[in-house]
This record gives C-alpha cells, sequence and structure tokens, in this order.
C-alpha cells in the first residue's frame, strides 16, 4: 500500500512541478477569503485517486478538494490527501509546498506519505516500522529544553480565526524558545519535526488531510502529537501540538489553556488577560498620542515657529 501511495505522491508532485516552472499562468480561484485552489489542486487530486482507486477500488477517499464523492462510502480503508499543502506559497512561488497522502485503516492512521516536489524530499511512514525520508530513517530531535529549540507553527489567515488569542499563544511560545517559524504547509511542518529539523510545531484551526501524514510521521520517528492539551484524539479537533516527548510536555503546560478543550477557568484567565492586554495598549496610546493640531493656518505656524525655537541651542553669548 505504501509504495502505492508513493507512486500517486510524485505523479502528483510532477504535475505541480510542471506548473511551478510558469506559475504566473495557473489559474486560481477563492474558496474563501485567503482560501486559494488552483487548477494544479485539482489536477494532482484526480491522478492521486485515479492511482489509488486503480489499486484499491474499494477503498473510500477523503480530498481535501473533492471531499468524499469518490472511492467507497462504507470502507474501513479510507485514504485521506490533501493534493497541495501549501497552495498560497506555491501561487507565490515560494517553494515550500507538499504532496500528503494517508491511509486510514479503521479510524487509525497505519501508512503515510509526504513528499516535498522542490526538494525531491520523501517522507514515509508504516505504522510500527519507523518513519523514513529518502530511505533513511529519522527520529525527533534529542533536546529536552524549550528555550534551546526551534518551533513552526501557521497563523491565522481565514475571516472569524481568533487573531487575538492566537498572538497571545505565540507570543508566550516566542519569549520560551530560541526561535518561531511558518513556513505555510502544516503537513511539511510535521515531517519536519519527525526529522527533527525542528523541534516541535503547533498550529490550530487544522483539517485531518493537513495533519493525517505527519502525524503517524512523527509518532513513528518517536514523538507525539495531539491537541492543545495533550489528547491523542486530534484528528478531527483542529489543533495539533508534536514534538519529543518532553518538548511536546512543555508545550502542553503552555498551551493547554489556549485550547477550546479546556477547562472554564483556564479560558477565563486567557479572555482577562486579553482584555488587560487591550486596556494597556489603550492606556499607551492615549499617552503617545500628540497634542491636538489647531485649527487654524496661523495657529499652525505657530506651533512650528514655537517647535522650532524649542530645537534651536542656546546662543553662545
Amino acid at each position: 500500500m505504501l509504495n502505492v501511495a508513493v507512486k500517486a505522491a510524485r505523479a502528483a508532485g510532477a504535475i505541480i512541478n510542471r506548473a511551478a516552472l510558469d506559475v504566473e499562468s495557473v489559474r486560481v480561484s477563492a474558496k474563501q477569503t485567503n482560501d486559494f485552489v488552483t487548477e494544479i489542486d485539482q489536477a494532482a487530486e484526480a491522478i492521486i485517486i485515479e492511482t489509488l482507486l486503480t489499486a484499491y477500488p474499494g477503498h473510500g477517499i477523503l480530498a481535501e478538494e473533492s471531499g468524499s464523492e469518490q472511492g467507497a462510502k462504507d470502507s474501513e480503508f479510507v485514504w485521506i490527501i490533501d493534493p497541495l499543502d501549501g497552495t498560497t506559497n506555491f501561487i507565490h512561488g515560494f517553494p515550500v509546498y507538499c504532496v500528503s497522502i494517508a491511509l486510514s485503516v479503521r479510524g487509525k492512521i497505519e501508512q503515510a506519505v509526504v513528499y516535498d516536489p522542490t526538494r525531491n524530499d520523501l517522507f514515509c511512514a508504516t505504522k510500527g516500522r519507523g518513519a523514513y525520508m529518502n530511505d533513511r530513517r529519522i527520529r525527533v530531535a534529542k533536546r529536552t529544553r524549550l528555550q534551546e529549540c526551534l518551533i513552526s507553527t501557521g497563523f491565522p489567515y481565514r475571516p472569524g480565526d481568533k487573531l487575538k488569542p492566537y498572538l497571545s499563544m505565540l507570543g508566550e511560545v516566542m519569549s520560551q524558545c530560541a526561535g518561531v517559524r511558518r513556513p505555510g504547509a502544516a503537513a511539511l511542518d510535521l515531517a519536519y519535526t519527525a526529522a527533527g529539523f525542528n523541534d516541535g510545531f503547533f498550529e490550530s484551526n487544522l483539517l485531518p488531510w493537513d495533519i493525517a501524514a505527519g502525524s503517524l510521521l512523527v509518532t513513528e520517528a518517536g514523538g507525539l502529537v495531539g491537541n492543545f492539551t495533550g489528547e491523542a484524539d486530534f484528528l478531527e479537533q483542529g489543533e495539533c501540538l508534536a514534538g519529543n516527548p518532553r518538548i511536546y510536555a512543555q508545550l502542553v503546560t503552555t498551551l493547554a489553556k489556549y485550547s477550546k478543550f479546556a477547562g472554564a477557568g483556564d479560558k477565563a484567565n486567557v479572555r482577562q488577560a486579553l482584555q488587560d492586554d487591550a486596556a494597556e495598549a489603550t492606556q499607551t496610546a492615549e499617552v503617545a498620542a500628540p497634542a491636538d493640531k489647531p485649527k487654524t493656518l496661523q495657529g499652525r505656524k505657530s506651533q512650528a515657529n514655537s517647535k522650532a525655537n524649542d530645537s534651536l541651542p542656546d546662543a553662545p553669548f
């Protein structure tokens, strides 16, 4: 099954690479504000589904662009597909995007492929058999102190996303680690966490095809994946947190109160902190605000002359 998924991912990658040679000619449409789809997403998804269903016609499909329209509707085997994770990067020519394919068997991810066509990097995992990058076994990073770690994340970009809580959460993580990166493709972020290129990853407002394959890569590389409170049942919950066990635990300590599954007390504390920050920002703005400008031309001239005189040095006599 993994070999078929690899074949499908490489076929999609070939379509993406050809289109990247002239990305300006690619037709782009918006699913909603700041959420784009291209003809390349659709063509890549079509070749993936064709490859998978040719080999396994009785399997189900859950794909980003076509949902569950194709494949068997009641199969215990479901392929979860993101044909081009990082579409916004792709249409701007920013070379950070990937193909993500995972196989769920009775609700558990058992096969995973994440393919980066720009670098020809292939990440694969089979449940219980480890994770690999280009046929080399990979492991999560060994750092144990968050202040030494590089953490990747994703930013809210859709209307209705809760920006202020995210900025507060981001601020806490930034103050505790060595650096934060936002590459723009969650599946690749998770693959990099599995390979030890970064030490951890967190993001909210995610969908199953964003994280299904990457999550298996992380666990097979010795890491942990869950929601912000550390619970392992995360695939449908829109929150994803990953890292080696020590860093994962430290991130849970920081992020749990921002989870939609946090307790009422934690949520109240976050709301109060946001209100306090807003009040402090308002007070700072009021103190820093310049005095009202004179309404008349003569008044403005007088104010300008006064400032000029104030800035002149004292005469030497």
